[in-house]
């Protein structure tokens, strides 16, 4: 006859070790926080239960993982949209035919009403996210029509400061040669005047008055 080890694992440990574990799966905790809660029921090390759960009770429950991650993401959408997940129980079972209670909820364990007041609220969610559709792709539409509304302000504005830069120059252009021409003529003006001084001559009459020598 085979001994039974004292700390052995026995059928209900394993139980309530993939009971919790999926349970904190579903509502998106983490397993450290599912083993220390099992391992305060069942009088083990939270150690003791990951160990466990890894090497052995994980295998059974592939498929119960797989869901439970799923429920997962749909009860972070539903709370995301504002809508309180429905509560209710069904049967887990493991892929060697075990069975365990948990508190998720399913089309099958649900009333007639539930459902019907489920796909309301579901309705109505799919409706208000419509409708935010909708108005996103307005203001996009808006937002569109004021860029295209910018960029021909633009490149009108683009037209006008390239023809004042170019009046600019060319006003700059004669201005310069105004300043040129002006120049010119004081310097031809000022050497005018000395020549004609150069040429005038004056003389002193017998009175004392200055006559001018042509």
């Amino acid at each position: 006859m085979t001994a039974v080890r004292q700390d052995a694992w026995s059928p209900d440990d394993d139980m309530i070790l993939a009971e919790v574990t999926l349970r904190h799966i579903r509502e998106g905790s983490t397993q450290l926080a599912a083993f220390e809660e099992v391992g305060q029921r069942i009088a083990r090390t939270s150690a003791a239960c990951g160990f466990r759960w890894n090497s052995c009770v994980r295998k059974r429950y592939h498929e119960a993982i797989n869901i439970a991650k799923q429920q997962r993401q749909k009860r972070n959408y539903l709370k995301k949209q504002g809508i309180p997940p429905l509560s209710g129980s069904e049967k887990l079972t493991s892929e060697d035919g075990d069975t365990a209670k948990s508190d998720v909820v399913t089309a099958e364990t649900l009333s007639m009403d539930a459902v019907i007041r489920y796909l309301r609220q579901w309705k109505n969610s799919v409706q208000e996210l419509t409708r935010q559709v909708r108005s996103l792709e307005k203001e996009l539409k808006e937002k569109e029509e004021q860029l295209a509304e910018l960029r021909q302000e633009n490149e009108r504005l683009s037209k006008e400061v390239n023809e004042v830069q170019t009046d600019y120059r060319v006003v700059n252009d004669d201005y310069k040669a105004l300043i040129r021409i002006m120049d010119r003529a004081r310097r031809l003006a000022f050497l005018a005047e000395d020549t004609e001084e150069e040429k005038t001559r004056f003389k002193m009459d017998a009175n004392g008055n200055l006559e001018r020598i042509e």
